[in-house]
């Protein structure tokens, strides 16, 4: 099932060379999928809980929040021997100025994603951002949502960082 927000197709996408103009359109892409999920983003703090009855439960957490950032977690835990287990697992920075979100760090077991260091390559770039950006727009499909205001309130639970 495709996503109806990629102005290119996937198939194009992948079978293309990656170039910087490619990672600033996921990057660009990330951000407008991840606002619809939460329009609010910049007034939330602490943790949310986007519960759908179809589906895994979605957790976002506000490390830290700028006038012009924000530092987000967000995850699906499933339940393990020893505990929960996330995954995927995404540090992001959203940079509400230029409408754009960075991954800090991304770890999921679904693609074979390679430890980028500090410095990744263009390629890793490329692939980390199209994978935030399939997972995004599948949990905006999903009907996932942190908005705090209105009738979606009541599938959003608040909780204050410990």
């Amino acid at each position: 099932m495709r996503a109806p927000y990629y102005p290119w197709s996937l198939r194009s996408l992948l079978s293309g060379r990656p170039s910087i103009g490619v990672v600033i359109d996921l990057s660009e892409e990330n951000y407008t999928l991840l606002m619809r999920m939460a329009p609010e983003l910049h007034l939330i703090k602490g943790e949310l809980l986007s519960c759908l009855d179809h589906g895994m439960d979605l957790h976002l957490e506000i490390k830290e929040q700028t006038p012009y950032t924000t530092l987000l977690h967000l995850t699906y835990y499933f339940p393990h021997d020893t505990g929960h287990y996330p995954d995927p697992d995404a540090m992001l920075r959203v940079y509400h100025d230029s409408r754009q979100v960075d991954v800090i760090d991304i770890r999921q077991s679904a693609l074979p994603l390679k430890r980028w260091g500090d410095n990744p390559t263009l390629e890793q770039r490329w692939k980390i951002n199209l994978f935030l950006s399939k997972w995004l727009a599948y949990c905006v499909l999903q009907g996932h949502s942190f908005n705090l205001g209105g009738a979606e309130f009541s599938g959003v639970h608040a909780f204050e960082a410990l």
